[in-house]
């Protein structure tokens, strides 16, 4: 344990912060699993809903530097070509 104020401090606030950060990761992976469910239960609505929902979080996941900007643009690309397939699979 940190003797020196400064340190105690640092310490204190690096608990807040992982503490933060870990309900912020949470929230992220959470709505990107509920596009997933989406897809998979094969309603393209709730989907493309589900989908418009998550976008905003994971962007603001990158500026608060949660997750690295090519991590957020290949998950947006990945739930996205999901959601088309399942709407190419819906209009056939």
């Amino acid at each position: 344990m940190a003797n020196i104020a400064s340190a105690k401090k640092r310490a204190r606030q690096a608990e807040n912060n992982r503490a933060h950060n870990a309900a912020l990761r949470s929230r992220l992976r959470t709505y990107i699993k509920k596009v997933i469910l989406a897809v998979d239960s094969g309603d393209l609505t709730k989907a493309q809903e589900a989908f418009r929902q998550a976008v905003p979080i994971i962007d603001s996941s990158v500026n608060k530097g949660l997750i690295h900007r090519n991590k957020a643009a290949r998950s947006k690309s990945r739930l996205n070509a999901r959601v088309k397939a399942l709407a190419l699979q819906a209009a056939s």
